[in-house]
């Protein structure tokens, strides 16, 4: 009898699962429309890739003062959640599970989103990098440093987003608190320079997380509910790590451990930091005895390393992006060992179905031949 590859095998844990192939949270910018409405295109790419295992929705806004990117779909009104039905119905009529991916960018905004205002943050540290907006590029400017009604609102605002969410019809919800953006920026010492009880201790930096998580799980499940990290996140998104980041995800990590989560979601690094002092340049084999619920990794994993990860029992789940633009049909491809679509990376960001809904699927690539 053949031996069934790792990442097309159930996942009978928090989560039940029809295989451990996943689709990563990927910002498309597709919900090009006054109240940035998720469309029918946006519904019929999610329902090509219904077959994975799991999907984690591209980053949706909590509210207007989340926003930071041109053309994303939002989660913090009627009509939006309207929009997002046909998101859900169209992935649950193929099989599919589907989690909404909940976003504050924090810093990594720009005024022209909040018609003139300063975008929040846990202080007043530009991150000096470059915000997409509907004018193009433009550089970061330094952000309102966030009061307490601020981060209590912020808080609700996750909450609200959540109820939101299961209203719309999704599995679950992934809290974003990874690259650069709010949450991350709180947990960093780097850009959260507070004296106050978010500030200053690896407790009181990584307090917002758990507040968000206590307030959501008097509206749903914990059960439906994962967190998006990345520990060793360096020089990208205005991020510098030093030497109590890692001090601080470990922390961070273990106490989540108090949590019935459906899965905490890790990122590899992005980029080589094993010459940066402090950094973690395996993050799945050290959470891995940490964590003790369901482990999703995340970065730069193919079919071959994908199942290695999880043979290695490094990892439950693996989350894959790019590959997942370029090939809808992904877990038939690997079950098949079928080659892969080349994706096109000028078309990530662009209005339309090209380089979204027309990728081929293998059936219709065997038809042409």
């Amino acid at each position: 009898m053949q031996n069934i590859q790792s990442l097309l095998k159930p996942l009978n844990k928090t989560l039940t699962l029809s295989n451990r192939v996943v689709m990563a949270p990927m910002t498309r910018s597709r919900a090009d429309n006054e109240g940035n409405i998720p469309t029918d295109l946006i519904a019929e790419y999610y329902k090509q890739r219904a077959s994975a295992g799991l999907i984690i929705s591209e980053g949706s806004p909590i509210s207007p003062k989340a926003v930071g990117y041109i053309n994303v779909p939002g989660i913090y009104t009627q009509r939006q959640v309207e929009g997002w039905k046909k998101i859900t119905e169209a992935v649950h009529e193929r099989k599919g599970k589907i989690f909404l991916q909940l976003w504050h960018v924090g810093r990594i905004s720009h005024p022209d989103f909040h018609n003139g205002d300063l975008p929040l943050a846990p202080s007043a540290i530009n991150p000096n990098e470059k915000s997409y907006t509907p004018e193009g590029f433009k550089e970061t400017v330094t952000p309102k440093e966030m009061t307490i009604d601020d981060i209590k609102t912020t808080i609700e605002d996750f909450k609200n987003a959540a109820v939101n969410a299961i209203n719309a019809g999704f599995d679950g919800v992934e809290i974003h608190a990874s690259n650069g953006y709010l949450l991350h920026q709180f947990f960093s010492s780097t850009s959260n320079k507070r004296t106050d009880e978010y500030g200053g201790t690896i407790e009181n930096r990584s307090k917002i997380l758990f507040e968000i998580l206590d307030e959501i799980k008097k509206e749903i499940p914990e059960q439906k509910i994962g967190v998006r990290l990345n520990p060793s996140l360096h020089g990208i998104f205005g991020m510098t790590l030093n030497e109590d980041t890692i001090p601080t995800f470990d922390y961070i990590i273990n106490k989540l451990n108090d949590y019935d989560l459906a899965y905490l979601h890790l990122s590899e690094p992005f980029n080589d930091v094993s010459e940066i002092p402090h950094a973690e340049t395996q993050i799945a084999k050290r959470y891995r005895p940490i964590y003790k619920g369901t482990l999703m990794i995340n970065a730069h994993f193919d079919q071959e390393s994908g199942n290695k990860v999880i043979e290695d029992g490094d990892a439950d789940l693996v989350s894959f992006g790019k590959l997942y633009i370029s090939n809808p049909d992904l877990v038939e491809r690997f079950e098949q060992d079928a080659p892969l679509n080349d994706y096109d990376t000028d078309t990530f960001y662009t209005p339309g179905p090209k380089g979204y809904t027309d990728y081929p699927i293998l059936e219709e690539e065997l038809n042409t031949k």
